[in-house]
């Protein structure tokens, strides 16, 4: 570069003088031009043929749906061993003209994009959409991923302001819609779902979040703090119960809300995780609410839930209010064994950090980490603990935008983008935001929503797919190249549980702590992840051991697996572990 050149001429010059500062000086200069780092991460969807542009339908009469959406699901649903990707569409909610029409080459309706990794060696995407049967048309909001009757393909659950939709996995690259026969449909405003086995019969359950009572026909009028017409809050409406589906198999579930007891307690639901937060063996389950409390559901064990949010401490922030609770990631941050949750709020709320003491109780340790001021005046939404420079330490993503008019945006035609952020965890001490200086990728500023997390290149580490509202998705691939090792897992259970969701892994390096991570394709908001469980190594040179505690109790012990690479788990083959 130009600039480059002139700087070390300037500096040249003064070391002319051979004066002690001088040759400091150049050294210094000559450290930060060879040091100059790549990108964290690269954007690449149109490049790469992910082309798809949002509608949300928005024709100036401020429909709540159309502020909210999308989502998307990362899956394989071809089984050949990379990543496809889902994106869901809105829809027009009147008869008025789009304010933001979708562009005439695209399609009304969610889109299918195969991955053409394997066996073509370059990524690349191809819409199949319409061979798939996936071509959904309604107001879609979020997507969940698991292979509900254990025929080794993943099927997909949609929500939907409006009628949600199961699509079954034919195994031939199509699907076939079976909603009214599987008994899951719910027709009132649905956002983030879950598949699970919270009775460890072997098959997966479903949880899917409601969110408000809002319809076109009883649109409330809101108007921003200087009085124009914008979008309202949940507080306008009144807030739905969650649904629980009990898998009964044979392609059946059956509605067990009111028996599991999750009834007892309910609030604007837009985020849900599942994992076991009191280590008593059984996979709980905790939504993010906005505007009320969150919940914390403990599985008794006996088919029914309790809840205990306010006494585990992970239902209010640290002042003891309630916010606007949008995404939710549960982790182990802090590599102490157990799950942490983190949950994105609205702008001058913050993130909230909640740490775990091991036995399901938190504490919000949002200040402590240095969560709290950096993500102040951010909306957040898709969220995830992941480790993107594989150090051995869970890194954070958050994806950001606005709900109602930014002030600073006045004016503008779609006054809600806000910039993306990147937290860089140092070693559980604090978490650091990483500056986009250098990284067009997070230098974006958009209407961001859903976030979903997984190796779409096969590369050994963790990229990010991003769904906009009214706006393009977004492919964000690492490009953190580093000397630190990996690896990935993918679980296959013997019958029951094919994915092996909820199974936890415990990975020994030599010379380091043993890491804890589990196999999940839910968190975030309305997003569908990679099952394949990813684990940063730093500096490990060894693998001494992995550890799996499979969904129906069973634990076996793996020392063969190979370091920098992506290792087939099967149930049943490892040695049995007490």
């Amino acid at each position: 570069m130009w600039w480059e050149r002139e700087v070390i001429d300037s500096a040249r010059l003064v070391l002319s003088k051979k004066s002690g500062i001088s040759l400091f000086l150049f050294l210094i200069v000559g450290v930060a031009l060879t040091t100059a780092q790549p990108p964290l991460f690269r954007e690449v969807s149109v490049a790469t043929g992910l082309v798809f542009q949002h509608f949300n339908g928005a024709s100036g009469r401020q429909y709540f749906p159309e502020i909210m959406g999308a989502g998307l699901a990362l899956l394989d649903y071809d089984n050949d061993g990379d990543l496809d990707v889902y994106l869901l569409q809105g829809a027009a909610l009147d008869s008025q003209k789009s304010l933001f029409p979708l562009p005439k080459t695209q399609k009304p309706g969610n889109r299918l994009f195969r991955n053409e990794l394997i066996p073509s060696g370059k990524l690349r995407f191809v819409d199949v959409t319409e061979k798939s049967g996936l071509g959904f048309v309604g107001y879609g909001m979020g997507a969940a991923t698991g292979d509900f009757d254990n025929d080794g393909f993943v099927d997909l659950y949609l929500t939907n302001f409006g009628p949600n939709a199961l699509f079954h996995n034919n195994g031939n690259g199509t699907f076939t819609e079976m909603t009214k026969q599987a008994n899951v449909d719910d027709p009132r405003w649905s956002t983030s779902a879950a598949f699970l086995d919270y009775d460890q019969d072997g098959d997966l359950d479903l949880f899917v979040c409601n969110y408000v009572d809002f319809t076109v026909a009883g649109n409330k009028p809101c108007l921003s703090p200087s009085g124009e017409r914008d979008y309202c809050g949940p507080q306008q409406y009144r807030g739905l119960p969650d649904r629980l589906f009990r898998n009964d198999g044979g392609g059946e579930f059956a509605d067990v809300t009111s028996s599991s007891g999750i009834t007892a307690a309910y609030g604007p639901g837009l985020g849900v995780t599942c994992a076991d937060f009191n280590g008593d063996g059984r996979v709980d389950i905790y939504v993010a609410n906005d505007g009320a409390a969150n919940l914390l559901w403990l599985n008794q064990g006996n088919g029914k839930f309790a809840e205990e949010g306010l006494l585990a401490g992970a239902a209010y922030s640290m002042e003891g209010v309630p916010r606007a609770g949008m995404g939710v990631t549960a982790g182990d941050f802090d590599n102490d064994g157990d799950e942490d949750l983190l949950v994105t709020n609205l702008t001058k709320e913050g993130s909230t950090l909640y740490r775990n003491n091991g036995q399901g109780l938190f504490n919000d340790a949002s200040l402590e980490f240095n969560l709290s001021q950096p993500s102040f005046m951010s909306t957040g939404f898709g969220v995830a603990w992941f480790d993107y420079d594989n150090d051995g330490w869970l890194d954070l993503f958050a994806a950001n935008g606005a709900v109602t008019i930014m002030p600073s945006l006045r004016g503008q035609p779609f006054p809600f983008h806000q910039r993306n952020q990147l937290f860089h965890n140092e070693a559980g001490k604090t978490m650091q935001e990483i500056q986009p200086t250098n990284t067009p990728a997070l230098q974006l500023s958009e209407v961001s929503r859903a976030a979903a997390f997984g190796d779409v290149d096969n590369d050994g580490d963790v990229d990010i797919v991003v769904a906009n509202n009214n706006g393009l998705a977004r492919l964000l691939l690492n490009e953190n190249k580093t000397a630190n090792h990996w690896l990935q897992l993918k679980l296959v259970g013997k019958s029951d549980n094919r994915q092996a969701l909820g199974a936890k892994v415990i990975v020994q390096a030599k010379g380091q702590p043993p890491l804890h991570r589990r196999v999940h394709t839910d968190g975030s908001y309305l997003s569908a992840n990679d099952p394949r469980v990813h684990f940063g190594l730093g500096s490990a040179t060894a693998i001494e051991n992995v550890i799996v505690a499979w969904p129906n109790g069973t634990r076996e012990n793996f020392p063969n697996v190979k370091l920098d690479a992506l290792n087939v788990v099967s149930q049943g083959t490892g040695a049995s572990r007490k």
